[in-house]
């Protein structure tokens, strides 16, 4: 006989929901509307300067009310029936009788200087009102509130620009594109492993810090000094124990920016949180993100076979380089770059150290990738001089050339070429270290597909490197001409 099939129950009816309780929201919108009385009855605590400012103020819109109200006899206040009484009393005059000429002139006479003044002084405590707070919030501006806020909110306006490099060279254009917007970021190479940043590389296990600084520091919104505070590096001293020979100090050729991120590590336990808030010390305009949050390094196989590791021996070598790759092929970047690359409206790599500085940051996993996929406006910025043991003779289409070749994907077509020559004292002044101008071949670029944009990037003085004030002109001239469609169609067919 088969066994009877069980039925399965069925599930519990769900419990009714609880009947809205009338009691409870009316208690919590008293309770909030309570805090928030508290909080704006806090604006009336002594000693914030504030109060007397905002009576002078309503004082004001009272006048201007009562002035509005005798010139338009809207009778919003008692003031203007309360002078219709004194004058019909005195002179026999109501200024209510709009026929009267002299009852207009009256009005004229006193209603506007009375509005005048209210709104005068309206104006007069909302300023000190303001300064009152502004300067307990930030004191001693450099330079008026109201000019801050505007720059801020333009600049904040500006276009979405992503820079990709590293070095000295990158940080020179951020002085010049901060002036622009402050929709700024700097994906940032993590491959040095020399003086101070090596240092903190070996001895904390710790990124390096030192082209994340000098960025930072290029982007500062903050006071000179705090600037030069970040790029302060400890002389070589000696050790004044008794007894001792007098070994180097422990600070010698540190950066003070470098120890700051380094104690900034320890506190956080996360090298971007470090960078962030570093970030914040300085009131940066944009963001600063390494490439990797991974440790890696560089390896590089010259055209003769040799292979080397470091980015500090590479450059040592003084041979022509076949390609670079990294110590960890598979080092991921933030998602942060790869969100900023995707809405950017402009993408612009250098300048910089093509090897050492440029083409590491493409050798991240789906940097490159990302980079072509997206569609903003890619610009590659020719070096002015070439770097001694790194791009030998290089004219400004081999520049190009070696980026897109290391890349593997077209990560740029628009290239800016300088083409003032250095001062012959200049030159030679480089020469002596290895260093030569770039031939701006402007024509081998084209061949290359690429669109040249020739210039004059070069600032003025005693060495040959790129102007930021030119440089950022000439990006944000691009990033312009390209947001007015029929302008960019007939520019490209030239």
């Amino acid at each position: 006989m088969a066994a009877p099939s069980r039925q399965k129950r069925p599930d519990p009816p769900p419990p009714p929901p609880a009947p809205h309780s009338q009691t409870s929201s009316w208690t919590a919108f008293w309770v909030e509307g309570c805090e928030q009385i508290r909080q704006l009855s806090k604006w009336l605590r002594f000693g914030l300067r504030v109060k007397r400012w905002l009576v002078v103020g309503l004082f004001g819109i009272a006048v201007l009310v009562a002035g509005v109200d005798l010139m338009l006899l809207t009778q919003l206040s008692d003031l203007g029936d309360g002078l219709n009484q004194i004058l019909y009393a005195q002179f026999g005059i109501l200024l209510s009788q709009t026929n009267s000429a002299v009852a207009l002139t009256y009005q004229v006479l006193i209603g506007l200087p009375l509005a005048a003044m209210g709104f005068l002084m309206f104006l007069y405590g909302l300023k000190n009102a303001l300064a009152s707070v502004t300067s307990a919030v930030a004191p001693a501006p450099n330079e008026p509130i109201v000019d801050t806020i505007w720059r801020r909110r333009q600049l904040a306006g500006g276009a979405r620009i992503v820079v990709i490099g590293g070095g000295t060279g990158l940080s020179t254009m951020l002085r010049g594109l901060k002036e622009y917007t402050s929709n700024i970021t700097a994906v940032v190479t993590v491959t040095d492993d020399g003086g101070s940043s090596g240092r903190l590389l070996r001895e904390f296990n710790m990124l390096p810090p030192g082209d994340i600084r000098n960025c930072l520091v290029a982007l500062a919104d903050a006071e000179p000094l705090m600037q030069q505070l970040f790029q302060y590096r400890f002389e070589p001293g000696k050790q004044e124990k008794p007894g001792a020979e007098g070994s180097d100090s422990g600070l010698s050729g540190h950066n003070f920016g470098n120890l700051l991120i380094a104690a900034m590590l320890h506190i956080t336990g996360d090298f971007e949180e470090a960078v962030r808030e570093t970030s914040r010390v300085l009131a940066i305009r944009g963001r600063v993100l390494p490439a990797t949050t991974r440790q890696v390094g560089l390896r590089a196989e010259f055209e003769d076979g040799t292979v080397v590791e470091g980015e500090s021996l590479i450059t040592a070598q003084k041979q022509r380089i076949a390609r670079v790759t990294l110590t960890d092929p598979d080092a991921d970047p933030l998602e942060e770059s790869l969100e900023a690359i995707r809405t950017a409206d402009a993408i612009v790599i250098g300048p910089g150290s093509v090897y050492t500085s440029v083409v590491p940051n493409f050798l991240v996993r789906g940097v490159a990738a990302a980079v072509t996929e997206s569609r903003a406006l890619k610009i590659y910025v020719c070096n002015v001089m070439t770097q001694p043991g790194e791009t030998d003779g290089y004219q400004a289409s081999d520049h190009a050339r070696a980026v897109l070749k290391q890349a593997g994907l077209p990560v740029f077509d628009h290239v800016l070429i300088n083409v003032s020559e250095p001062s012959e004292e200049v030159r030679g002044r480089y020469a002596g270290v290895g260093a030569e101008w770039v031939l701006p071949d402007v024509d081998r670029v084209r061949t290359l597909g690429l669109r040249p944009i020739p210039g004059d990037f070069l600032a003025e003085g005693n060495i040959a490197h790129h102007s930021p004030d030119k440089l950022a002109a000439a990006i944000v001239h691009l990033i312009n001409r390209r947001d007015r469609p029929l302008i960019w169609a007939l520019d490209r067919r030239l």
